[in-house]
């Protein structure tokens, strides 16, 4: 029984793991399944959904980080970090949410939990943006 605990508790945190690690993604992501669903019902078939969900969610990817990356207004970084990170706090609140519905009976400190877990992935997904893009940047 304890072992069958231990797992969980491994399975919990690596879950969170993978969860803070993809959270920079959140945003392409849900384009590119939005992109794909929208070529899949317009007939497309299958491969070329994935095709053109894939061509969607690296192209956001890529615009977003050029548009950190080249503006220089405090304001318009700050909107375009906004833009790219709130997916991926609700992402984290919706994750946390997910983990805490069972083990927390109190509803206020669920929702306290769920929304530090939010804030907390999307201050990952800001540095994780700003991070990749100073190394962009830096390169000869």
């Amino acid at each position: 029984m304890v072992a069958v605990m231990l797992m969980s508790v491994a399975l919990i945190a690596v879950l969170c793991i993978a969860a803070y690690t993809l959270a920079v993604y959140a945003l392409p992501f849900m384009l590119g399944l939005a992109a794909a669903q929208f070529a899949y019902q317009t007939g497309s078939g299958l491969i070329g959904a994935g095709l053109v969900g894939l061509f969607a969610a690296g192209a956001a990817f890529g615009i977003l980080t050029l548009l950190f990356d080249t503006l220089r207004s405090p304001i318009l970084r700050l909107f375009v970090a906004l833009v790219f990170t709130a997916p991926a706090a609700v992402a984290g609140y919706a994750l946390v949410h997910g983990v805490t519905k069972e083990s927390v009976p109190s509803e206020i400190w669920r929702q306290i939990f769920c929304i530090v877990g939010g804030g907390f992935v999307g201050v990952s997904a800001l540095l994780r943006l700003a991070a990749q893009v100073n190394v962009v940047s830096q390169r000869p």
